[in-house]
């Protein structure tokens, strides 16, 4: 079984970005993914950024995360 957790762009280095997982900042690759900014919302499997999601799909799946963890949102 695979999972894919949505984080946050905080900042881009070439091909590695720095993103914020529920409040945990971790380094990712992003070489899958075309023109990413700072602020955009991106799916992240086994350390790459597998792509892009909007607003409204970035919060419903951070909540769900986060109950399923036992964590208020």
């Amino acid at each position: 079984m695979c999972l894919a957790i949505p984080a946050k762009v905080m900042r881009i280095n070439h091909a590695h970005a720095e993103v914020d997982i529920m409040g945990v900042r971790k380094q990712i690759n992003t070489l899958l993914i075309d023109h990413l900014n700072v602020g955009d919302k991106v799916m992240v499997h086994a350390g790459f950024a597998i792509n892009k999601i909007n607003e409204e799909d970035f919060n419903f799946l951070r909540d769900t995360l986060q109950n399923m963890l036992g964590n208020s949102p």
